[in-house]
C-alpha cells in the first residue's frame, strides 16, 4: 500500500514537471520578430562567411548590442547579462578559446565556435523534441548574426 502511494506521488510530481516543461516550451515557441537596427557603417557581406568578420569591430558591437537587446535579451538577459534569464550565458561561449596561447590553435577554436553560433542562431535549438530557441535564419541577416556575436564576445572580454 505504501509503495503504491509513493508511486502515485512520484507519478504526480513527474506529470507536474512535464506540464511545466511543456508550458515553458509553448512559451519558447514564440514568433521571432526582426529587430529594427541602424546598420549604417557596418560593412556589408557579399558572400557567405564561416568566421566572424566583425570580431572586435566597434561599429558591429554597437549594432550587435541593439539587435541583441531587441531579439535575444528576453531569454539571454539585457546586454547579455543572464542574471535571472532562462537561457545560457552566451558570454561564456569562447572562454576556452581565450585561454589558448598558440594563435593558430586559438583561431581554429574561434572558427569552430563561430560555426556553432551561426548554425544555432539560424536553426534554433530543439532538444528532445522541445524547442528551446526558435530559428532566426529567415529573420536575422548574416550581418546582424555576426554583429550580435561580436557584441556578446565584447561583453565576455569586458567581464
Amino acid at each position: 500500500m505504501m509503495l503504491r502511494l509513493r508511486f502515485r506521488l512520484s507519478l504526480s510530481r513527474s506529470l507536474g514537471l512535464l506540464a511545466g516543461c511543456l508550458a515553458f516550451a509553448a512559451a519558447a515557441g514564440e514568433v521571432t520578430v526582426a529587430p529594427v537596427v541602424d546598420q549604417s557603417g557596418l560593412p556589408p557581406l557579399a558572400v557567405e562567411v564561416r568566421t566572424n568578420p566583425y570580431r572586435a569591430n566597434a561599429r558591429a558591437i554597437e549594432v550587435g548590442q541593439s539587435a541583441f537587446n531587441q531579439a535575444c535579451a528576453r531569454c539571454h538577459g539585457v546586454d547579455a547579462n543572464p542574471a535571472g534569464a532562462p537561457a545560457p550565458d552566451l558570454r561564456q561561449l569562447n572562454r576556452y578559446c581565450r585561454r589558448i596561447g598558440e594563435p593558430a590553435v586559438q583561431a581554429a577554436c574561434l572558427a569552430d565556435n563561430d560555426a556553432y553560433f551561426s548554425k544555432t542562431v539560424a536553426n534554433g535549438k530543439t532538444i528532445v523534441g522541445v524547442m528551446h530557441m526558435p530559428p532566426w535564419k529567415n529573420v536575422l541577416s548574416p550581418e546582424l548574426v555576426w554583429a550580435i556575436q561580436a557584441f556578446v564576445e565584447a561583453r565576455a572580454v569586458a567581464r
